[in-house]
């Protein structure tokens, strides 16, 4: 996997650990992605995740009959797993008004939700976090937050998050999973990527605090952690706790592999989560390294209007940058992850076939997550177990993406009409 060693931020590239890349051969047999496996206290049908992504279908912050269907169909198609994205855990820390936050008047329509997913033999999880620096201040009427004062393209200029306000937003972490497992969820996935919140404080391009909670890398790894240990004692052993993680924000100066890696272990010796969903990028600053492939340009420009979309397509080609794509193209950062820790990891990025998925179990992953295939054909899991040589029809172009801003679909498939309830 070249691709992936050919893409390191510049001024870090230099810092790619040696002498971890191979993971030690196993006598004991790979093991088949579709049997039935255990995810901390829960067993899921298959070792097949869909990977959150933000739906789209939310409009008032609320559960609709809309999200229910985009649920239904992976989960109905085969997977193990269907993880609800973006469920903010505070007001302000939603990347826009309409999204999801956690609160007593969203738990009817989230039952509805786990319900209609467990009917169908597959399991749910809630992906929790702050959207931080991601956050659209405009449109939530609140600052947005970063761990120091600082310029989004979101929302303007971000407030410093304060100790008074740490405090909260892990107290809030920990109340959102418990509203998550009273409505029914199995699992809960902790937001450490892609400059969100904690991952901006992870990041030391993003935070120059002098307190506690900056300077050193376990200065800057405290606020995950503390948010991981909160959840962890809220929920015990009821739910999975799963937190995504950036192995590589994609950005000079940002947070890398060799730090990545001790905060992965850091993580693993506290002792709370289940399993480490390995990621990259950052939607703050250079979004398309997470997803490879085209860069929809045109597209994002066109889903905003006036002055933002004049912006987009003048400065777009510079803040979307194209990188090409290949099968499994994180793999060889998440090999060092693997080599290093005992945790369960899920491999993310360009699984979209059963050999993927296959060298995925072979190199000791656990779980697999899948995302933008399952929007062009959500019922591929399906069609993977019964012939192995089924090939996604997922062309990587990404004008899903813009997407986001009406409802997430693949604009090469005619949307199905909503089911009367």
């Amino acid at each position: 996997m070249n691709e992936a060693k050919a893409a390191p931020p510049a001024d870090r590239a230099a810092a790619l650990p040696t002498g971890a890349a191979e993971p030690e051969t196993s006598a004991a047999p790979a093991p088949d992605v579709f049997a039935p496996a255990m995810l901390g206290p829960v067993r899921l049908r298959n070792r097949v995740i869909k990977s959150a992504t933000f739906e789209g279908r939310t409009p008032k912050g609320l559960v609709t009959d809309e999200l229910i269907d985009y649920h239904l169909a992976p989960a109905s198609g085969g997977v193990g797993l269907t993880t609800v994205a973006y469920c903010a855990v505070a007001p302000e820390g939603r990347t826009d008004r309409h999204q999801i936050h956690l609160r007593p008047e969203a738990l009817p329509g989230l039952r509805r939700l786990t319900e209609a997913v467990h009917a169908t033999g597959a399991a749910v999880s809630a992906q929790l976090g702050h959207a931080g620096p991601v956050a659209n201040g405009a449109s939530n009427r609140a600052p947005s937050l970063a761990p120091t004062r600082r310029f989004s393209p979101f929302g303007g200029v971000t407030r410093a998050t304060t100790p008074a306000d740490i405090e909260r937003i892990v107290a809030a972490h920990a109340q959102a999973a418990r509203y998550a497992a009273d409505a029914g969820f199995d699992a809960v996935e902790l937001h450490f990527g892609h400059n969100y919140l904690a991952s901006a404080f992870l990041s030391p391009k993003l935070n120059r605090r002098t307190d506690g909670y900056g300077g050193t890398l376990e200065g800057r790894a405290r606020f995950a952690r503390e948010i991981a240990g909160a959840v962890r004692a809220e929920v015990g052993g009821q739910l999975a706790v799963l937190a995504k993680l950036n192995m590589d924000d994609g950005v000079p100066g940002g947070l890398w592999l060799d730090e990545s890696l001790r905060v992965a272990r850091w993580l693993e010796e506290d002792g709370t989560l289940d399993a480490l969903v390995l990621t990259c990028g950052s939607s703050l600053l250079n979004p398309m390294y997470l997803f490879r492939g085209e860069a929809p340009v045109r597209e994002f420009a066109d889903a905003f209007h006036g002055v933002t979309r004049a912006g987009l397509r003048l400065v777009g080609p510079r803040f979307l940058k194209a990188y090409p794509y290949q099968p499994l193209y994180m793999l060889d950062y998440a090999r060092q992850f693997r080599a290093a820790l005992t945790m369960p990891l899920v491999l993310l990025g360009g699984v979209t076939d059963k050999a993927g998925m296959d060298t995925a179990m072979a190199e000791g992953f656990q779980f697999v997550a899948m995302a933008r295939a399952l929007l062009r054909e959500p019922d591929l899991v399906n069609r993977l177990r019964a012939d192995a040589t089924t090939r996604s029809l997922c062309v990587h172009c990404n004008k899903c993406m813009p997407t986001i801003y009406s409802s997430s679909r693949c604009v090469l498939v005619t949307p199905a009409p909503v089911r009367e309830r």
